[in-house]
């Protein structure tokens, strides 16, 4: 385990620097960035060494090995974020543990969400998952609803019970246009974020950017970053 701790700590110093280095390339305090440690894979164990380095936000993608990782840590000050494909069925598991659901995409989901924080008697913090990749009235090849979807979503989240509208997310998409133009699509994720705001003054949570791509996202203007690989090793085969 000390080697273990030793590892993480490393790694995240590392990652730390580079945060920091591509905050003050882009004229950005170090404040302004939120890490999320994606811990999908990993065991508890390591999620209360990083709680021990200083790590307060971690995400996961699956909740059936979110859900008991979640309950194993419940003792420690954590926020969770759930930033996988999310299918209705998982819903009211997912509400009670998750803080805040990144990948927001579709009404059906919204629905759901709404109804299971409810029933938690839970405030759940909503991004827009927006898909650089997806046509009118289309979802990405990695989730997301298309960018002019944005705002129709965003007003149901907002008029739901239970939900608070934080803002949006974007992953990199590996096809279309910004396939490959990480830049590119940060600035243009930013470009909708800045519109959001201007009917959702308190959205303003933009999440984007992984291990590789972090200063991109930072440069852009994200607010939050998600970072597994860098922080926590190549990840082993999914079991």
């Amino acid at each position: 385990m000390t080697d273990r701790r030793t590892q993480l700590a490393e790694n995240l110093a590392q990652v730390e620097e580079r945060i920091a280095s591509a905050c003050i390339a882009a004229g950005r305090t170090r404040e302004e960035v939120t890490l999320i440690v994606v811990t999908k894979t990993y065991p508890a164990s390591d999620v209360r060494i990083l709680h021990e380095l200083g790590v307060r936000h971690v995400a996961e993608n699956r909740d059936q090995d979110a859900a008991p990782k979640a309950a194993a840590c419940a003792d420690l000050s954590l926020t969770w974020h759930f930033v996988g494909q999310l299918q209705t069925n998982k819903v009211r598991s997912v509400a009670s543990y998750a803080d805040v659901v990144q990948s927001v995409d579709r009404a059906k989901l919204v629905t759901a969400l709404s109804a299971a924080a409810v029933r938690e008697g839970r405030e759940l913090g909503c991004l827009i998952q927006v898909a650089l990749d997806a046509e009118s009235g289309e979802r990405g090849d990695r989730g997301g609803v298309a960018p002019d979807g944005i705002e129709e979503l965003a007003a149901a989240v907002e008029a739901a019970p239970g939900l608070r509208l934080d803002g949006l997310m974007t992953v990199a998409p590996l096809s279309g246009p910004y396939a490959g133009r990480q830049q590119a699509a940060f600035d243009r994720l930013m470009e909708f974020a800045s519109r959001l705001r201007g009917s959702h003054p308190a959205a303003n949570m933009v999440s984007a950017g992984m291990s590789a791509d972090l200063e991109e996202a930072i440069a852009a203007g994200a607010t939050h970053v998600r970072v597994g690989t860098a922080v926590l090793g190549v990840r082993p085969g999914l079991r």
